[in-house]
């Protein structure tokens, strides 16, 4: 929404992507946009470039890795991302045993594959195997972001001594697929707003801007529950010491019923083609009528709008229908 002169003009957002859920686009040094995103069947890891984000709506798509029918990660690949970490790209996702191993389908666990080819569309991925957090319960929606020259591993894990589905933690990498230290608890599923359905803390995004350290995450049940929260630091802050961090008490984002964009949420950022702004990219639905279980319903649309910033640096993220 914006005014020209004594005129106000609302611009409604339409889907970018449609059916793609979990969005994450990169803009990489070589000048294109890369995304990757959950597809419907979660059955592989697709990914897609472009030298603008609008060119990501129709560029090619190339199948980077497909699921084994069998083994400890063989169901229900979730919510990719695509990063460039110290000379190489890498794929963090999470992927859940076969039936034949496990009953209950939700027992994700993280995973990493690497392509060393400058282009990640072309050359070979290689499996790092499993990202383990020295827990060994469900986990999923890993990120990774490098402050101060170290590089860090930032995730949602379900802690049996916690109510709730999952948690965010946070823990130092040694390699781009293995962590060099215990994993610190930031953020749990407390707040009204984030109970509702599920209790939840997942998808977290870090941006880095106006001296300061941003985490976005989402929480409670993925229908029109869904909505983003958001913690913050001090640039100059210890990032592994939970009481660095603030947690905003109200979400930043969440449902708008008045222009039906419904449960937005894990998002991303990246930066527009000027290079200076943000841009925020994210998932929702159009309508709430889910037959089944949400998670099965591929009617998650990927989402992108300008981030605007207020007077004390903060972000405002305003609603999911408008480019405000």
């Amino acid at each position: 929404m914006y005014k020209s002169g004594d005129t106000q003009v609302t611009t409604l957002l339409t889907p970018l992507i449609e059916q793609r859920a979990d969005p994450f686009i990169y803009k990489h040094t070589d000048g294109y946009y890369y995304f990757t995103a959950s597809v419907p069947a979660y059955d592989r890891i697709e990914l897609r470039r472009a030298t603008t984000i609008a060119g990501l709506a129709t560029a090619e798509t190339v199948d980077a890795w497909h699921k084994p029918d069998t083994g400890p990660y063989s169901e229900l690949v979730w919510a990719p991302e695509i990063h460039f970490n110290q000379g190489a790209w890498y794929v963090y996702f999470a992927a859940a045993p076969s039936r034949e191993i496990k009953f209950n389908l939700f027992q994700h666990r993280m995973y990493a594959i690497r392509n060393t080819s400058a282009n990640p569309l072309d050359g070979e991925w290689e499996f790092m195997g499993q990202v383990d957090s020295g827990i060994d319960t469900f986990c999923l929606d890993a990120t990774t972001f490098t402050h101060k020259g170290v590089l860090y591993y930032l995730w949602a894990q379900k802690d049996n001594a916690i109510e709730g589905n999952s948690n965010l933690y946070i823990a130092p990498m040694s390699t781009p697929w293995q962590l060099a230290g215990e994993p610190v608890m930031l953020t749990k599923p407390e707040l009204d707003w984030e109970i509702r359905g599920f209790w939840v803390n997942e998808g977290p995004s870090v941006l880095q801007k106006n001296g300061r350290i941003f985490i976005s995450y989402s929480a409670s049940a993925t229908d029109e529950n869904y909505a983003m929260g958001l913690l913050w630091a001090d640039e100059d802050a210890d990032v592994m010491d939970p009481a660095s961090w603030t947690k905003s008490p109200q979400p930043v984002l969440q449902t708008c019923y008045e222009h039906g964009i419904y449960g937005p949420g894990h998002n991303s950022f990246t930066y527009g083609e000027d290079g200076e702004t943000v841009m925020l990219v994210y998932h929702a639905r159009t309508y709430t009528e889910i037959e089944g279980d949400p998670l099965w319903n591929p009617d998650r649309h990927t989402f992108v709008k300008p981030l605007k910033w207020d007077d004390q640096g903060m972000p405002v993220f305003g609603k999911p229908s408008l480019i405000d």
